[in-house]
């Protein structure tokens, strides 16, 4: 599937060829913390797959529990993580971060990762009252 996407500002953009079932989320507490939310949704696609099509976006370098490289990349600008990749061997998958793609409805996670860690209403979310609008 073909996808495009951008920050929230529009300074950093990008396109990319996803596989949709390759969409998962990841409920660790450094996603909570990075992403500011409950959990992260992330869809995957090789590095040959992805391409920056506008201003280059700002590194953050995290080292995971695993003492692996992960280089968390967003916007200079409005501070929208735009996606991660890793070194060596993880350098080769880019995770594109779900909300910054253009098509994300038409995307559905089939898998989550670290659920040891997922906050313990996640579940319940879809029983709170809503409003379409505010």
């Amino acid at each position: 599937m073909r996808i495009d996407g951008q920050c929230h500002c529009g300074h950093v953009t990008y396109e990319a060829e996803i596989d949709p079932d390759d969409v998962s989320i990841c409920h660790c507490t450094d996603c909570q913390q990075l992403t500011g939310s409950a959990y992260r949704v992330t869809a995957s696609t090789p590095r040959a797959s992805f391409r920056l099509t506008g201003a280059e976006p700002k590194l953050y370098i995290k080292i995971a529990e695993n003492g692996r490289k992960r280089l968390q990349f967003f916007c200079p600008e409005c501070g929208s993580p735009i996606y991660t990749t890793g070194t060596d061997e993880d350098a080769e998958e880019i995770g594109i971060r779900l909300g910054t793609i253009n098509q994300r409805r038409e995307l559905q996670p089939r898998s989550q990762i670290w659920c040891s860690s997922a906050l313990p209403w996640i579940g319940d979310v879809g029983k709170l009252p809503g409003k379409p609008r505010d």
